[in-house]
């Protein structure tokens, strides 16, 4: 079991150093990955541990890189795993910050999932792709106002195969979006949200279900994701989901 678990953060690795780089280009900083996004994606991206590194962690590596994100005019971030870094928190503690820490689930490929009616993959032309980023930002922001949003570089993503993203309706409205990023045979499920008024109908979990499985069409046999909470983490729970690992993230502050 716990063999199967190290693979797994193993693969996780290895599509956390890969998935940026469609759309960033890379610095190495000390022992980081910075990636920096390309002009017009409309995402922010982050350091990360390098992959395959073997050097420690100190305080003063985690003040370099973000001095360097500074001096790019980027969002201070470090993201990371903590089971997979174990000297990366005590060094970014001893420079001053705490991390958000959040759970990391997996969910094995023998677990069944069917996809559910309400939800389904957006093609890169549809009409409700700007609507389905504009209820996910919403749903972060806890509020029902959802308004079109640009769609950046979205629809070519999807062209290529290299994002899927899945609304989920209440007959004809729109209730809720997520997303996932198949890179081979491992994906990662992302930003899943439903506005406030459209919660505890199940959309959540519908938009979750039909993730996996549009993932699973594509041979993915690896999907995870990060929970922004507990109460979160509970909704993919009950699709199958199991807790394997602690995500940290650090944001700075202006």
């Amino acid at each position: 079991m716990e063999r199967d678990r190290i693979r797994r953060l193993e693969r996780i690795e290895e599509y956390y150093d890969l998935v940026p780089r469609a759309v960033a280009t890379t610095e190495e900083v000390g022992p980081f990955t910075l990636f920096v996004p390309e002009d017009g994606t409309g995402w922010h991206f982050y350091a990360r541990p390098r992959l395959h590194g073997t050097h420690a962690f100190t305080p003063r590596a985690v003040e370099a890189v973000l001095a360097r994100q500074r001096e790019l005019g980027l969002p201070e971030s470090i993201e990371w795993v903590d089971d997979v870094t174990r000297s990366l928190l005590p060094a970014v503690r001893c420079a001053g910050f705490e991390p958000k820490r959040y759970p990391l689930l997996t969910l094995s490929a023998d677990v069944p999932v069917t996809p559910d009616r309400r939800a389904r993959p957006l093609p890169p032309a549809d009409p409700h792709l700007g609507m389905a980023v504009g209820a996910v930002s919403a749903g972060f922001l806890g509020h029902d106002g959802v308004e079109h949003r640009d769609t950046g570089r979205r629809p070519e993503l999807i062209e290529r195969g290299a994002l899927i993203v899945v609304a989920s309706y209440d007959g004809t409205r729109l209730c809720g979006a997520g997303s996932a990023a198949p890179r081979g045979d491992v994906a990662e499920l992302m930003g899943i949200a439903v506005p406030p008024g459209h919660r505890n109908r199940g959309h959540g979990t519908a938009i979750t279900r039909s993730l996996v499985a549009a993932c699973r069409q594509r041979d993915v046999d690896l999907v995870f994701l990060t929970a922004g909470s507990d109460t979160a983490a509970g909704i993919y729970r009950r699709v199958g989901f199991r807790d394997t690992a602690t995500a940290c993230v650090l944001e700075v502050d202006d």
